[in-house]
């Protein structure tokens, strides 16, 4: 059950009175508690956490107010964010989601949705990758902008956190030689989801994709394109529909791996384990790849 203070938190951050009917709990998050409420104004999905957790859903309320602004891909409504002195709270929609849907249309408008740009690199704020601090600091540079705040913060953080000296010390040449990945491309400052796995997409009870718990900056689109393909969750079709709407670059095979170490790194710093060896053997792929 919801703490008093949580529900008249609620109450007074809405413009109409808000009448809670029922709760019950919603699996499948591995970071936040989350509800479904019955409520006189419909079902409201809200997320739970402690109160250090606020920036994480101020974060998140900001990214998904832009993506459904664009009016490409669907994502839930946010309705209101706040806190108590004990916890920290995002009210949204309530969705009913299901794996079935039209993956191909997921792939065209998440194409979409990515020709939404800016004239740079980065976010208005520092967000969060999972629990990991994402630095976002505008960059006209995209290889500057993804070494300096993407792969260097990674391994700064994998270093504090135990890593072999080995995988540190390759990482950082890898770094060095960022340029040669992008001879011949040159990205445009692209609206991105920013963690783009099957666990944040899904599809609504239409069959219309729905995408939900963003990391979101404007960067490279391939960085999106890589993540479907990091830990699956999305079939052909997508790629399908992707491509016939926006082609990926040739060069987008080898700089998979590239941006996928990213998020290799973060989840060894988030969870260790084999997730070190695993950076490692991308770091040595990439370092015998020719220059794109």
């Amino acid at each position: 059950m919801l703490a008093e203070s949580l529900k008249q938190s609620l109450a007074e951050s809405l413009d109409t009175p808000l009448v809670i009917k029922h709760i019950h709990p919603v699996s499948g998050g591995d970071i936040h508690q989350a509800w479904c409420l019955e409520t006189n104004q419909g079902r409201l999905f809200l997320k739970v956490n402690h109160l250090g957790s606020a920036p994480l859903f101020q974060a998140e309320a900001d990214a998904l107010n832009v993506i459904q602004q664009t009016q490409t891909l669907r994502c839930p409504k946010v309705i209101a964010q706040g806190q108590t002195d004990q916890q920290a709270w995002l009210l949204m929609d309530y969705l009913t989601l299901s794996t079935k849907g039209n993956d191909f249309v997921r792939g065209q408008q998440l194409a979409a949705m990515h020709r939404i740009t800016h004239s740079q690199f980065g976010w208005p704020t520092n967000n969060f990758i999972g629990h990991t601090y994402q630095q976002n600091r505008w960059h006209s540079n995209w290889v500057a902008f993804y070494r300096e705040q993407r792969l260097m913060a990674q391994l700064d953080l994998a270093k504090q956190q135990g890593a072999p000296a080995r995988l540190i010390t390759k990482g950082q040449d890898l770094c060095d030689q960022l340029e040669r990945f992008f001879t011949h491309y040159q990205p445009r400052p692209s609206l991105l989801h920013g963690d783009l796995w099957g666990g944040n997409s899904a599809f609504d009870r239409q069959g219309n994709p729905v995408i939900y718990d963003p990391a979101s900056y404007y960067g490279d689109r391939e960085t999106d394109i890589a993540m479907t393909e990091l830990f699956g969750g999305f079939s052909q079709a997508f790629y399908q529909g992707y491509n016939q709407a926006w082609s990926l670059d040739r060069g987008y095979a080898q700089r998979k791996d590239l941006y996928n170490l990213y998020h290799i790194l973060n989840h060894f710093n988030l969870f260790a384990g084999h997730y070190a060896q695993q950076a490692e053997g991308l770091i040595d792929k990439l370092s015998m790849q020719k220059n794109l």
